[in-house]
């Protein structure tokens, strides 16, 4: 699963360290997140919690992440 979030991060076109982007889960659930195109943030669909990237930087901080509505989930 760590692997298709590199690709996934890779391919949104947001620069996140290959190392870095190894390791990145939802620091509340410890899933894997997924890039939300759309609003460039990543989203982990377990919990349904959006996180912003700004300037190429996760804001992983739990108390910055969104919570999202059931239609913006899919």
């Amino acid at each position: 699963m760590v692997r298709i979030s590199r690709v996934l991060l890779k391919d949104a076109g947001i620069a996140i360290d290959k190392t870095l982007s190894e390791i990145l889960v939802c620091p509340l659930s410890k899933q894997p997140l997924r890039v939300c195109e759309k609003t460039k943030s990543l989203v982990s669909d377990t919990i349904g919690v959006s996180f912003p990237v700004k300037d190429g930087i996760p804001c992983l901080v739990p108390k910055d992440g969104k919570i999202l509505e059931e239609a913006s989930k899919a």
